[in-house]
Parts: C-alpha cells; sequence; structure tokens
C-alpha cells in the first residue's frame, strides 16, 4: 500500500519556529527559576546555558520537527549519481 505524503506548509514553519521559541524562553526560565531558589549555584547555571541548553534546543527541534512532519526516513532519499 502506498501512502500519500504531504509536505508541511507555512502554517507547519511558523508552528515550528513558535514552538522553539517556547522551547527556548522555557529552558531559560527553569535555569533562571533554579537559580533564583538556591537550588543551583552560579557555576552551574553557566554551565547548563552554555553546554546543556544547546543540546536541550537540539532535543525541541527534533521533537517539533517529528510532530510537524518534517522527518525523513529511508524511503526519501534518492540515489545520487555523477554524470561523465
Amino acid at each position: 500500500m502506498n501512502i500519500a505524503s504531504k509536505t508541511p506548509g507555512p502554517a507547519a514553519a511558523h508552528a515550528f519556529q513558535l514552538g522553539l521559541r517556547a522551547g527556548a524562553i522555557f529552558g531559560i526560565a527553569v535555569i533562571a527559576t533554579l537559580y533564583w531558589f538556591g537550588i543551583i549555584d552560579l557555576l552551574l547555571a553557566g554551565y547548563a546555558l552554555l553546554l546543556l541548553f544547546p543540546v536541550y534546543l537540539i532535543f525541541v527541534a527534533a521533537a517539533l520537527s517529528v510532530w510537524l512532519g518534517y522527518d525523513k526516513d529511508a524511503t526519501a532519499l534518492r540515489p545520487v549519481y555523477k554524470q561523465n
């Protein structure tokens, strides 16, 4: 059975941008809240912002891309030929 696939449209692109911004604001808010209440110190907050936060954003982007239909599997690959 061949399933027709749709490509994500402009609404999905807008939702991706909005979701990524919301995820970034949420991540910074969590780190700031943990620092504000004294659960983590300044060094650990800086470590989280500089090293852990970019990794977190990659996971957010990956989750959003799957949810919005940007993910591709092996069937989307095309062979590459060199023409002489």
